[in-house]
């Protein structure tokens, strides 16, 4: 009897035509696109586990999975054979054997977004980020970032119907940097709440266009309520960028 072995993908995508990450009945998702084309490769059913969820219309850079198989995997091959099956917008970019109790997610220990901002429209980005008409003061938005360190409770910025034990988040950086046309913003925690990044940067164009001050800010932190926060900003600007295990778990 061959002994089950544990792989983990690392994947990348473009968000666009997907309803999100998680397979779900009647909506194409990218975990159903990976599935299937697991599935055809490896003839047999494959289940796998995501590092986390991306929500409709969100892109990733990097991003994980795990799965389970007897037989052994030649890298080289299984990557050459899965990417020609998959969609042109879904690239699997690494394989790895890891132990046979190792998580894509709940052995993250990080986990960073990156949100973009188009200073000037930008036909060939209409997809990949969010055009912003209006002047951002980028100083300020830093300043509302720093609060952000200072704080674990994020209720604030959570999606409201969300099934979670807890709304506590550890973040460990946060910050704006302009790069030629954009503003992007960079962000890393533990773990992330939903809808809670795009909530986060809805709120700060608020600061960056003067309608919100840092203490409005800080009182929308103090408050635990969804409703006090700016609007979310759009799913096209948004990127899951990348996921940090720790060494150990891969062989």
């Amino acid at each position: 009897m061959e002994t089950r072995r544990r792989y983990f993908l690392e994947l990348a995508y473009k968000g666009t035509r997907y309803h999100g990450w998680q397979v779900q009945p009647n909506a194409r998702t990218v975990q159903e696109e990976i599935d299937k084309a697991l599935g055809t490769i490896l003839r047999k059913k494959v289940e796998t586990m995501g590092s986390g969820r991306t929500d409709t219309g969100v892109h990733s850079k990097q991003q994980f999975l795990h799965f389970d198989i007897e037989e052994a995997l030649e890298r080289r091959s299984f990557l050459k054979k899965v990417n020609a099956v998959l969609p042109k917008d879904i690239s699997i970019y690494d394989l790895r054997e890891v132990g046979p109790e190792s998580h894509a997610r709940f052995d993250a220990v990080w986990r960073s977004y990156e949100y973009y901002i188009s200073l000037r429209k930008n036909p060939f980005e209409e997809e990949l980020s969010w055009h912003c008409f209006y002047h951002l003061d980028m100083g300020l938005m830093n300043e509302a970032a720093k609060l952000l360190l200072k704080h674990r409770d994020f209720e604030c910025f959570s999606k409201v119907k969300t099934e979670v034990n807890h709304f506590e988040c550890e973040i460990k950086t946060a910050f704006w940097e302009q790069k030629e046309h954009h503003l992007i913003f960079h962000i890393t925690a533990n773990r992330f709440l939903r809808g809670m990044v795009r909530a986060i940067v809805g709120t700060m164009v608020e600061i960056g266009t003067g309608k919100l001050d840092l203490k409005g800010f800080q009182a929308i932190l103090e408050s635990r309520n969804r409703g006090k926060a700016g609007a979310a900003a759009p799913p096209q600007g948004l990127y899951l960028s990348q996921v940090t295990y720790p060494d150990e778990i891969f062989i």
